[in-house]
This record gives C-alpha cells, structure tokens and sequence, in this order.
C-alpha cells in the first residue's frame, strides 16, 4: 500500500510542542459543488471530523460546509460570491470546474480571501492547489491492466464526473497508457459520476452493444456496479481496475478467494480535504513559503495487500486518512524541498 506522505521523518522535524497558531479569530468555508457519492461523503466525514476539534480547540472560529444542489458552475460560483459577502477569511473548495469559476475566485483573491483548491482544482493563479497527479493514476490503470491481461484486448472506460479537472486528467492518463499498449483498444465509454448506481446502469446500457471486453479502466466509485452489470447480463467477468471503496474491495476478496482474481485499486483519499483545510490556516498565521501548488499521492492497494486495508474501511465508505495540523506543516515542508 503506497502510504499517502511519509510523515514521520518530517514529523521528527517538528518540536514536540508545537502551539496553536493565532488563527482563532478566522472563519474557513467549504465551497462542495457535489456529494452524490461514497468518497464524497467520505470527504465530507473527514472534514467535519478534523474541523471541529479545530474549533473546539479554538484554533479557527468556523470551519463551515457550503455543498450546492446541483452540480453546476454558476451554482458554485455564486456560492463562492455569497461566501465572500458573508467575511469568511478562507475558502476551501472542491471545484466543478478547473476554470470556469476562475472569476469567481479572483473575486475572492481580491477581497483578501485565501482560496484552497483540492480534488476538483482551479487554475486561477492566486489559489492555491492540493493536487494529485490523477494522469498518472490513469496511466498506471493501462500499466497494471497489462499485467493481468498481457495479451490485451477490448477495454470499456468509465468517466467520472464531466467538465471536472480530475475526468480530464485520468482520462488523458488512461489514453496515454493505452498508446504506450496498443494490444489494448478502448471500444466503449460510459459515464459514472464516480458513483457504483450511475455506473452500474450505463455500464448495462451500453453492454448489449460492445464486443467482449477483457477490462474496465476507470475512475473510482464504479468498480462494483461494473461488476454488478457485467453479472447481470451473464458476461465473462472482466478485470476491473478499483476505486477504494469499501463495497469493490470485498468484491475483488470474494473473487480473490473463489478463484484468484487479480486487479489493482488507486483513488485520492477523501481525506485530502483535512490537508487543504490545514492549508488555509497555515496561510491565514502568515506563513509565507507555502507553495501555490502541493504534490501529495494517491493511495493504491495491490494484490498483496488489499486485504489488511479492507477491515479498517468503514461499510459503504472509502480508504481515507484524516491529517493533523503537525502532518499539514510535514506535507508542506515536503513540498518546499522539491
């Protein structure tokens, strides 16, 4: 299991009695344009679950949540314009579009707001970003695909959520790896919101029509349904790429253990969102070295070790990893060294 930041090193770094930082006067917004899945919800557990030790502990006044209710632009973007009105000193968001609230967020930049994008970033150059290099992740796919399936075949893609940064990226991962494989050929694409219902009843849409596919390339939150649509219409059971979530984990156990089925899983913990919260505050002390751009990485489980992950996994929810004030500072001090 690849650990999300190796932390004790830096964490040696840190004097053991590092103090509060004099932000308790402060309030951070969460700006979430979207929470119709597992590892959003996760995302949103996560956070609270960070937030409000950190306003218990008076480290910020507030640490509000703000989700919309739908999935578009405008919809966020107003809600960001709102967040301004209402004095919030930062705003954390995940974005539904890389940079089509850019101008909102220049609004918030300008008002002396600290912006913090993760997950669904912004390319506005005043915010700052918590990124995962999802092209990679969507590369690896292809790579590890070819390990279960070396002579190739037919793949069906599952897409996340459109029009989002993180679609784009491992989808421009996934047709690189497929270039570097050309025994693989992508004859079908659906698209899953990141969500196992959505991508279980386009995957059965689309099945009658494809021909036999050896893998499903994806984006995390599909693996299950995937499988579940594939079963349903009694079609050989493909190599799934996986997602973290809980359900797909003991699916690929239950394969495993039947016959020894192989696959691979990566997702970004939804615990990104405590980082990009911990972000915020360490602006808002005046810490000036913070780079605008924060590399972390994702989290993968293999063959080997999936399964010790598995029981630490709540029902229904997704692998996760909630950060401390002290690992926010080590993810930093990482970042600056690079």
């Amino acid at each position: 299991m690849k650990k999300l930041l190796v932390l004790s090193a830096f964490a040696a770094m840190l004097a053991s009695g590092t103090a509060l930082a004099d932000t308790s006067g402060k309030k951070i917004a969460f700006s979430n344009n979207y929470a119709g899945n597992s590892w959003r919800q996760a995302m949103l557990d996560s956070y609270g679950i960070v937030t409000k030790k950190a306003v218990a502990d008076k480290i910020v006044a507030a640490a509000d949540v703000f989700t919309t209710a739908d999935k578009e632009v405008p919809t966020q973007a107003a809600q960001v314009q709102n967040l301004i009105l209402q004095g919030y000193d930062a705003i954390v968001i995940n974005a539904a579009s890389p940079d089509a609230l850019n101008g909102a967020i220049k609004q918030a930049c300008d008002a002396g707001i600290v912006v913090v994008s993760f997950d669904g970033i912004v390319t506005e150059p005043c915010a700052y970003r918590v990124v995962v290099d999802f092209k990679d992740m969507g590369k690896q796919e292809v790579e590890q695909m070819a390990k279960f399936q070396p002579k190739g075949g037919n793949l069906l893609e599952i897409r996340g959520l459109a029009g989002t940064s993180i679609d784009d990226a491992i989808h421009a991962g996934i047709l690189e790896g497929v270039a570097a494989h050309p025994e693989f050929k992508i004859v079908g694409s659906v698209t899953g919101d990141w969500d196992q219902t959505t991508a279980q009843k386009a995957v059965a849409t689309i099945l009658p029509s494809l021909p036999d596919v050896v893998g499903i390339v994806d984006q995390g939150g599909d693996g299950y349904g995937a499988a579940q649509a594939f079963a349903a219409a009694g079609k050989p059971r493909p190599t799934i790429i996986m997602g973290n979530r809980q359900d797909e984990l003991k699916w690929w156990k239950e394969q495993k253990e039947k016959d020894g089925y192989k696959t691979w899983s990566a997702s970004i913990a939804p615990g990104v969102s405590t980082l990009a919260f911990w972000v915020a505050q360490q602006v808002l002390d005046g810490r000036k070295d913070i780079p605008h751009d924060l590399l972390v990485p994702y989290l993968a489980f293999t063959q080997d070790d999936f399964e010790a992950a598995l029981p630490k996994i709540k029902e229904g929810g997704v692998a996760t990893h909630e950060y401390t004030q002290e690992e926010a500072i080590a993810a930093i001090k990482a970042n600056i060294k690079q």
